[in-house]
């Protein structure tokens, strides 16, 4: 896209598309996409909210008539509306410089030509042909054409997505000019073809989730009419003569710079950056940050959330005083003036979460359960200093079932609601859930030196605090700081379904060493220890002073790739 005259926001917009082609198990047509991006042109940084809210038929009161305790983590009753369409075309029209064709027909040729089917995909549409074939007759047709699962690395094609992309490419093209054509496309995905498509199959389907509860969607033709992407200004917060840039608090995004603030005064650059007093520090301060992620982190545009409040010195000069030699084992979110009524209602919700040694966190890690989605990531910067972190998801092909006629299926980011009223993240119409996708923009010394991001869940932030910490502090290499050992925590609550979790729990690879693993255990912290190269999936892109750009990309799962010219 690059060579052909495009962008940083061009070359985003194809990859992304693709991404929906060959990682369907990862992100799709149906999911969200959040992105953060520096424009030359603009000379600010802006975030792009490709993330829907929940339909008008989605209230509290018709998912407890369904007899249901908790949003379902698949199946129809877990969708929002579809935000990463038009998140990905809103770049386009106003950051891009290609048409249309340029940036979706290579995902139109996977789709309809075919690619060679990642052992990972392959693997999972394996383990649910039953599931699919009893329960999910659509998915079986499209992901098992024959009866047959794909081979690890044989061709998977899916032609109703190209044909749905050549449809959609052929409205579009009725225009003549560039904008209105994307606009055109815009209004195909969500007033036209794929809408209707999309209302008239949920209106008349009822099946089951994985535990077997029959449920009939509510999303609608008109929730998709009245949906469209934003343009948001960032949260950011200053650490030495860096600024980090994030989504707002409909994401997790602030949870890096609320743990970056606890850490200021910790002795942190005189520690080993891959000993155990860092380990333990950052844990601590993660702790603290991720307690107030579930007592304050909502959508703001239903939400009062107190984040000048939450990046504040003496706030945080407040909490690092919690942090102490030993792991604490209990969830303790900060209390901000005038929220103690909120933070009362949260910490009784959050008591009756059930704790567990088998929190889902990092669900495609080779240590945990295969079946349950995740995401991808995107970086990408070019020669005139344009650019773009985006972490899109949803639309996992095993957590809810295929839409005929149309080759994608639809997200279940409605998971992380709450069904009890009074909570800053309740179910309501029109809401976002609070998502863990959060990509991020570094400025350095005032100039946009780095964009970086991870898939992972809940982990997302705590992998790119690391990462960042060992740039910054310590002076790694971006690819250094991507090849070092990795660990987290899942001490407080998963965001997904049944948002169980483990205290005192980390999960530490074993490069660490067993002299460290042994300290940590110590401390208190209940260390599972994962093999080296397993934790973690981050990438990297920078831009020095002098124009030259960098990239760096993990090994772990060997998925991830740099590209440089």
């Amino acid at each position: 896209m690059l060579e052909r005259g495009g962008n940083a926001f061009d070359a985003a917009v194809a990859a992304g598309l693709v991404l929906q082609v060959v990682e369907p198990n990862l992100n799709g047509p149906g999911g969200e996409m959040p992105a953060i991006l520096w424009s030359v042109a603009r000379g600010r940084v802006e975030v792009i909210c490709g993330q829907g809210g929940a339909p008008v038929g989605a209230s509290i009161a018709h998912y407890r008539a369904q007899g249901l305790e908790s949003v379902p983590g698949d199946g129809l009753l877990a969708t929002v509306i579809p935000g990463a369409w038009d998140g990905w075309m809103l770049m386009l029209r106003d950051y891009g410089r290609l048409r249309l064709r340029d940036v979706l027909e290579p995902a139109i040729h996977y789709a309809e030509a075919g690619h060679p089917c990642l052992p990972r995909v392959a693997n999972t549409i394996a383990g649910l042909a039953e599931f699919f074939r009893t329960e999910w007759p659509t998915s079986h047709a499209t992901w098992l054409p024959g009866g047959q699962p794909p081979a690890p690395r044989g061709n998977l094609r899916n032609p109703v997505l190209a044909a749905t992309w050549r449809r959609l490419l052929a409205e579009a093209e009725a225009q003549s000019e560039r904008d209105e054509q994307i606009e055109a496309a815009r209004q195909a995905f969500y007033r036209g073809f794929v809408a209707e498509t999309i209302g008239d199959w949920l209106g008349r389907t009822e099946l089951p989730d994985s535990e077997g509860r029959m449920h009939r969607g509510v999303l609608s033709a008109d929730d998709m009419a009245g949906y469209a992407a934003r343009i948001e200004a960032p949260v950011c917060a200053d650490h030495g003569d860096w600024r980090l840039a994030k989504c707002g608090p409909w994401s997790q995004g602030p949870v890096l710079l609320q743990a970056l603030s606890l850490l200021q005064g910790t002795g942190l650059a005189g520690m080993e950056p891959f000993g155990a007093d860092f380990v333990h520090t950052l844990t601590e301060a993660m702790k603290l940050a991720y307690a107030d992620r579930e007592v304050y982190y909502a959508d703001p545009d239903f939400v009062d959330v107190p984040m000048a409040e939450l990046l504040s010195d003496d706030y945080a000069a407040a909490r690092r005083s919690l942090i102490g030699a030993q792991a604490d084992l209990a969830l303790r979110p900060g209390t901000v003036p005038d929220y103690e009524a909120q933070v009362a209602r949260m910490q009784a919700a959050l008591a009756r979460l059930s704790s567990t040694d088998g929190a889902v966190y990092e669900p495609t890690m080779a240590h945990l359960a295969r079946k349950r989605g995740d995401t991808v990531h995107v970086d990408v910067i070019d020669a005139e200093g344009n650019m773009v972190a985006a972490t899109p998801s949803g639309g996992w092909l095993q957590s809810s079932p295929t839409i005929p006629g149309l080759g994608f299926c639809l997200n279940t980011r409605a998971q992380m609601f709450w069904l009890e009223e009074g909570l800053p993240g309740s179910l309501a119409p029109g809401k976002r859930p609070r998502t863990t996708l959060s990509p991020t923009l570094a400025l350095h010394g005032g100039r946009p030196a780095m964009v970086f991001g991870t898939p992972g869940g809940d982990q997302q932030d705590q992998w790119q605090l690391m990462f960042f910490l060992y740039v910054a502090e310590f002076g790694l290499g971006l690819q250094q700081a991507l090849d070092a050992p990795l660990f987290h925590s899942t001490h407080f609550p998963a965001s997904f379904y049944p948002r169980s979790r483990s205290p005192g729990q980390i999960l530490v690879e074993e490069s660490y060493g067993a002299e460290v693993l042994a300290d940590l255990r110590r401390r208190g912290h209940d260390v599972q220890g994962a093999p080296a190269w397993s934790v973690g999936r981050l990438t990297a892109a920078a831009r020095d002073g002098d124009g030259l750009l960098r990239a760096g990309a993990s090994p772990r799962l060997m998925q991830a790739y740099a590209i440089g010219r």
